[in-house]
């Protein structure tokens, strides 16, 4: 798994040559908003488990930095065929991770990585490296949104936002990106490299979509734009929340925000 990476790049990360995020769609953008942190990660994957307990202490705010971060966790689907197969390990992932080792220009995938405002990768086991890379991050002002929640029926979410972007966007455009998330997973592994182990895991993404597309806009234009989300069984509003982020062609992150899911949701 990490192995493989590790005998190329040693302990420490790669960045983007154009990392500093401003290459195409935000323009003249710095600020003190969150960092966007995207672990890949796999039930199926012998090292994956510590990445994990890491992530869950980072979003719990254990560390203390002096940037603010939104969380999110995704299960590839790769290491299925280990002898475990992950419950919410999803091809939609894999393919994402996929988008950051070319444009990261990696020599292949892995497992445990993070990705960070997706211009720089580390070993997500590797707490040094993890969060150094966090802290040089390139950073953006937070986006302005509100956000407000409705059940059109018992197995939908809909989620609607407005408000600006608080970033200048240039006419190579950025994506408004919605993930949905879960927190307080737990399972138990009977089978795979984790055999045995009681696995916990903390913003998993359940479901990622794209609000909307906009272009050639100043920071304080108002936008607009709705989804509605699939649920699975078993959905508990109390365990999830939200993250919106700005996400350009090349996969760099300008602009993020999270929101908690309403009690009565």
């Amino acid at each position: 798994m990490v192995r493989s990476l590790l005998a190329c790049f040693g302990r420490g990360g790669s960045k983007n040559e154009d990392g500093n995020g401003k290459s195409s769609g935000a323009v003249d953008a710095s600020g003190d908003g969150p960092v966007v942190v995207e672990l890949f990660s796999s039930q199926g994957c012998a090292t994956s488990p510590q990445a994990e307990v890491l992530i869950s202490r980072l979003g719990r705010g254990d560390f203390q930095l002096e940037v603010p971060v939104v969380v999110l966790a995704y299960h590839v689907d790769y290491w299925d065929y280990v002898g475990w197969k992950d419950p919410y390990g999803s091809s939609q992932w894999t393919v994402r991770q996929k988008a950051y080792v070319e444009a990261l220009k990696l020599d292949t995938m892995f497992t445990p990585q993070v990705v960070v405002q997706g211009t720089a990768q580390c070993v997500a086991s590797d707490q040094d490296a993890l969060l150094s890379t966090i802290s040089n991050a390139p950073r953006f002002p937070s986006t302005g949104f509100k956000a407000t929640f409705q059940r059109p029926t018992s197995e939908s979410l809909q989620v609607s936002l407005s408000g600006t972007l608080r970033t200048k966007i240039d006419n190579n455009g950025v994506n408004v990106m919605l993930a949905l998330y879960e927190s307080g997973l737990v399972n138990d592994c009977p089978k795979g490299e984790n055999k045995g182990k009681v696995l916990a895991n903390d913003f998993v993404v359940r479901r990622l979509e794209k609000v909307c597309t906009v272009k050639g806009i100043s920071a304080k234009k108002t936008v607009t734009g709705t989804v509605t989300l699939a649920l699975w069984d078993g959905f508990n509003g109390n365990k999830c929340g939200v993250a919106v982020f700005l996400q350009n062609g090349a996969h760099q992150i300008f602009g993020s925000q999270s929101f908690l899911l309403p009690d009565d949701i």
